[in-house]
């Protein structure tokens, strides 16, 4: 871990202005949080500043507001949550920056803390605007960042004002980019990558770096159906990228044994989750079935892969794990990885993540990643913005 952290700077009377991500998911029809992970992730972080002398105020975004501010994703249900998690005063303004801003931040003493308004309530925060970073940068002393999930994207509340503060990394960050460094940077072997979700286009960049450090890559969901495609078997009605064909068989060239593909699958005869189904090999997907999930004989060949590894990254559902029938491969994954010994397994975020919470599996691994897209671009050797940001130790 080459960035500074809270633990290097001396906190006693500075308030810090730090990016959280309270990007939480919301009932659509109460508004109400349905899972508060990232919220208590960030916990960590804020009671340390408190206990060591800081006034903290906190700035995320929350949904994806289209026309400026938006009453159901103001960050208000955030602050209230936060209050019942810690015993400080959790203030809430309804402004990111300006004089409401400024006048609450100014008057926030030791020990007290501070929730603005939504960032992406203001067009200027996806842009990245030098005015809004400067506007930020005038409520803190020293700038924290402990949002990895928003770490790919260079906004102002995650890039721009980190430039204009002393700026270090919190608890959160620190912990995802160990995990996620040591694994690509010095891992213990043998070191095996899992890689799922619907589409090989997501993921080129990923699967091209890994097959430089790991010692096998397992392939299910969608994008297992493009690559066995690329390989001349007729996948019915499954999803499969036509226009990336070409792709998968340069990656297969490319990774030779390395790479391992479903071997049989569970499909169906709709997209539902009351389809009928059945489990086949992979060269007899019938005309009008698709693939859905791995099968019970492709897990028993990851099994055999897994078995002995020391270190494993898993990113990407096996199959529809929203559909209880063809979540089967996901939750066996995860039930072997949880099995592992001596092995340190961390989990990609997105929906891999929202398996291994569905599966109660969570604390059986190393690390689970708040950050689907930054620890997608993380794993793919791309440098974040909101990381490089950070001030080097």
């Amino acid at each position: 871990m080459k960035k500074k952290t809270i633990c290097d700077i001396d906190w006693q009377g500075k308030k810090a202005l730090v990016r959280v991500d309270f990007n939480v998911p919301l009932d659509k029809t109460t508004g109400a949080i349905t899972d508060d992970a990232r919220i208590r992730a960030a916990l960590p972080t804020i009671q340390y500043l408190l206990d060591h002398g800081a006034a903290v105020i906190l700035m995320s975004h929350l949904g994806r507001p289209k026309e400026g501010p938006d009453p159901k994703y103001s960050l208000k249900v955030a602050a209230d949550h936060l209050a019942t998690l810690i015993s400080a005063p959790v203030k809430f303004v309804g402004q990111t920056t300006g004089p409401e801003a400024e006048a609450a931040a100014s008057a926030l003493k030791p020990g007290e803390v501070l929730v603005l308004e939504n960032t992406r309530f203001d067009k200027r925060e996806t842009k990245n605007d030098p005015t809004m970073a400067a506007e930020l940068a005038k409520l803190g002393d020293v700038y924290v960042n402990d949002a990895f999930g928003s770490a790919h994207r260079a906004h102002a509340s995650t890039e721009g004002v980190a430039r204009l503060l002393p700026a270090v990394a919190g608890f959160l960050m620190e912990k995802e980019l160990t995990y996620l460094g040591k694994a690509l940077e010095n891992p213990e072997r043998p070191f095996i990558a899992i890689l799922g979700g619907a589409k090989i286009s997501d993921k080129i960049g990923v699967i091209s770096n890994l097959l430089k450090k790991v010692d096998a890559i397992l392939i299910g969901g969608g994008m297992a159906n493009t690559f066995l495609a690329a390989q001349g078997f007729n996948m019915g009605k499954s999803l499969v990228e036509t226009d990336a064909l070409d792709t998968a068989r340069d990656l297969l060239a490319k990774g030779g044994d390395l790479i391992h593909l479903p071997v049989d699958l569970r499909v169906a005869d709709a997209f539902a989750p009351d389809a009928n189904e059945k489990v086949v090999p992979v060269n007899e997907v019938p005309v009008d079935w698709m693939a859905l999930d791995i099968g019970p004989a492709t897990i028993a060949h990851f099994a055999n892969r897994l078995a002995g590894a020391k270190t494993v990254v898993w990113n990407g559902p096996m199959g529809v794990f929203e559909f209880p029938k063809f979540a089967q491969g996901t939750f066996a994954i995860a039930e072997i990885l949880a099995g592992l010994q001596g092995a340190t397994t961390i989990i990609g975020g997105g929906d891999s993540a929202a398996a291994i919470r569905e599966a109660g599996l969570e604390d059986k691994m190393s690390h689970v990643s708040t950050g689907g897209g930054a620890s997608l671009e993380f794993l793919e050797g791309i440098e974040l913005p909101g990381v490089a940001a950070l001030n080097d130790k």
